[in-house]
């Protein structure tokens, strides 16, 4: 039987900021909507938040520290994990939304790009490993995932290291609600060619843009406060629309990733899906599970992180990875010829999905 080339995870890393913002933290905020302060008192709010999301705490950033920085750290233990001399790096693909945001600035710097500060950082010589960035809302580390797939597969790369780091709290609206739901944090994965006679790996991989009707769901934005003065803008979301987005369309391209694969629901043993909102992953999972005619969902399918993590953007999905693979998710393990699908929604709006073999 001939032999193929396979894209597998040869080793991951991730740094979680040890800064804990718990409710509490925004017991003194003011929050407004459309321009009219929030008459409800804020511990309703927080309540009532954590409620619908499932998010009790959130990781910030240490004030030094940027995108670069995290990323670089996650990117240190995924290369030691994988136990891979870095100069073998065929590309450094860093995936993110708003570059390297100082504290208190609101200004973004992505010049050089992230990659290639964080190629310095790790001293990697070699200028055959390219190193950019890519923009492509929350969904970022799964198409850097996809795009590794595709270099490996044409021959051109032998390993890809994907990176997904953000600090969303420094491009946040205080006076937003929605803000409670953003955190910063890094992951990084290593992927690698591994000829073989069967396939494992990426099996398969389903990527879509829904920006004609949803493009607006997710933009930047002036403050929430009618007195704001600043100039600067923010991170601001639709929250119902894009539940109600996610929630019917992100299930149909998960299985067409399934399907795409020669698999069947059944066949999943694990799904690592982006940490947006527990409730919103919940019913996509139910959603998926339907399009199936399956009317439930098998228990300890789906690990989650949101409730002590937050949203971290592009990195909630490679952090997720690291965490389950080192043992540190309760109730969670893979083992050689499990089946993952990997999944993720944002802005664009973009929805990806790969089904992994390992």
């Amino acid at each position: 039987m001939s032999k193929v080339i396979n894209t597998v995870i040869a080793g991951t890393g991730s740094y979680i900021p040890q800064n804990v913002i718990s409710g509490n933290e925004f017991l003194n905020s003011t929050f407004f909507e459309n321009g009219t302060r929030l008459d409800k008192e804020n511990a309703e709010i927080i309540h009532k938040f954590s409620e619908i999301t499932e998010i009790v705490e959130r990781r910030y950033a240490c004030p030094e520290q940027l995108s670069n920085h995290i990323g670089a750290k996650a990117a240190e233990k995924a290369i030691e994990n994988a136990g891979i001399d870095k100069e073998t790096l065929d590309y450094i693909i860093f995936c993110h939304n708003f570059g390297d945001i100082p504290l208190n600035s609101n200004r973004s710097d992505i010049l050089p790009s992230l990659a290639s500060k964080v190629k310095q950082q790790l001293g990697i010589h070699n200028p055959d490993c390219v190193a950019y960035d890519l923009i492509f809302g929350c969904p970022g580390w799964v198409q850097g995932a996809i795009q590794a797939d595709y270099y490996i597969k044409s021959g051109d790369a032998k390993r890809v290291m994907v990176i997904g780091a953000e600090t969303l709290s420094r491009i946040i609206d205080p006076h937003d609600r929605d803000s409670m739901i953003f955190s910063d944090g890094a992951g990084a994965v290593i992927f690698e060619a591994e000829e073989s006679t069967e396939k494992k790996g990426i099996l398969a991989h389903k990527t879509e843009t829904h920006a004609v009707n949803y493009g607006n769901l997710l933009t930047m934005g002036k403050g929430s406060h009618p007195d704001e003065t600043s100039g600067n803008f923010y991170l601001k979301m639709n929250g119902r629309k894009l539940y109600e987005f996610a929630v019917v369309q992100v299930p149909q391209v998960i299985k067409k990733a399934i399907d795409k694969a020669g698999l069947s629901v059944e066949d999943i043993n694990i799904v690592f899906v982006h940490q947006a909102n527990g409730k919103m992953d919940t019913a996509i999972m139910k959603r998926l599970f339907k399009l199936y005619d399956k009317d439930t969902v098998p228990e300890n399918l789906v690990p989650m992180t949101i409730s002590w993590l937050g949203n971290s953007s592009v990195a909630t999905v490679p952090t997720l990875l690291d965490l389950v693979l080192k043992g540190e998710v309760k109730g969670y393990k893979v083992k050689a010829g499990d089946v993952a699908v990997f999944a993720s929604v944002g802005a664009g709006m973009h929805i990806n999905a790969f089904v992994h073999r390992f």
